[in-house]
């Protein structure tokens, strides 16, 4: 199994996937949400510099926030740095759109934008739908090292529904899943993705990743403990907020694990005025607990929406995945003690899988 990282697009923090290269880590997903972190491509411009081996791409680039061609000349540009090693991970955006109030892309947008920028990143025509006119368009200057479209450009399509799922089986090249620690589940998003697929659909051709954050435990560390909640509770919080926009958006009901702490929650969260309440939800997103969060860590949330064991139960439950057809886990950790975690991931984790 291919281990990877999730990271939180941070101009001056190159160092970090440089680190991740030298430790065997194999992919480096940059994160795209431009009202929280640096622009991903520019980040990925200085990580293609100052790389060699370690794959780079988008974790994920969001439909909604980038025109398709845009998107596309972006990648393509990352290719020309890193040629043969470049993937583009795209997504509907559930926290970049809504951390501006808007809803993510809906699924038939998401569906017509997959159609445009597949071949796009192939460097063929592709028909742009834009104000009610279907526009004939493609790179009509891919020579002279401006962009590089003869290197293909894998496309791994989020989803998290069947729906979505579907449409990565459709268009992609491979999907980005939510993690799940059951190779029954994963069976069950493999049959939501050939949904949508071909005829000719082969699983062993289709390159799958699931996005958490992993931890290793000491000998007799509980799952609910300080470090646990320094190194990985930035994810369960996210987790946290991700229930919330779908129960504000949608009117969804919050998962079992979180009812002992969801009436806390919304008085909590609701107490900011609605008019820019969109702007205080995803605060500290996947990098840091807010203080006055830090109560709703629970160990039934952590143990939920992270990857938490000691070593030889996540080997176990890595090999069951992987066995199930999961081929990378993206690993998002807390920003502060970002580099100690992927040092002990690849001493215990990365040898074994």
């Amino acid at each position: 199994m291919d281990i990877g990282i999730c990271v939180q697009s941070h101009i001056n923090d190159i160092d970090y996937v440089v680190q991740a290269e030298a430790l065997g880590y194999s992919h480096g997903w940059f994160a795209d949400s431009q009202m929280i972190w640096s622009d991903c491509y520019a980040t990925l411009a200085l990580a293609a510099h100052r790389t060699t081996t370690i794959k780079l791409g988008t974790g994920v680039a969001i439909s909604g926030t980038r025109p398709a061609p845009v998107n596309a000349a972006g990648i393509a540009t990352i290719n020309a740095l890193a040629p043969g090693r470049t993937f583009f991970g795209v997504g509907a955006g559930n926290t970049a759109m809504r951390i501006m109030d808007l809803p993510p892309q809906p699924i038939a947008e998401y569906d017509q934008y997959l159609s445009t920028i597949k071949p796009l990143l192939a460097g063929d025509e592709a028909i742009y739908h834009h104000r009610g006119r279907d526009i004939p368009i493609r790179h009509i200057m891919p020579d002279e090292g401006f962009v590089n479209l003869t290197d293909p450009i894998p496309m791994y399509v989020s989803g998290f529904g069947p729906k979505s799922l579907a449409l990565a089986g459709k268009h992609g090249d491979g999907a980005v899943l939510a993690f799940t620690s059951n190779p029954a589940t994963m069976e069950s998003m493999w049959l939501m993705i050939e949904a949508g697929a071909n005829d000719n659909f082969e699983r062993d051709d289709f390159y799958t990743t699931a996005l958490t954050a992993m931890l290793v435990l000491d000998k007799g560390e509980a799952v609910d403990s300080a470090r646990v909640k320094h190194e990985v509770g930035a994810m369960a919080i996210a987790a946290l907020h991700y229930s919330y926009d779908q129960y504000r958006n949608f009117g969804h009901q919050p998962p079992s694990h979180l009812t002992a702490i969801w009436p806390d929650y919304i008085k909590m969260i609701e107490a900011v005025p609605l008019a820019r309440r969109h702007q205080r939800i995803h605060q500290g997103h996947n990098c840091w607990v807010l203080p006055e969060e830090e109560k709703f860590l629970t160990k039934s949330l952590l143990q939920a929406s992270c990857l938490i064991g000691t070593q030889d139960q996540l080997i176990e439950t890595l090999q069951g995945l992987q066995a199930a057809g999961l081929n990378q886990v993206m690993n998002l950790p807390a920003f502060a003690p970002r580099f100690e975690i992927m040092a002990r991931i690849a001493r215990d984790i990365i040898p074994n899988v």
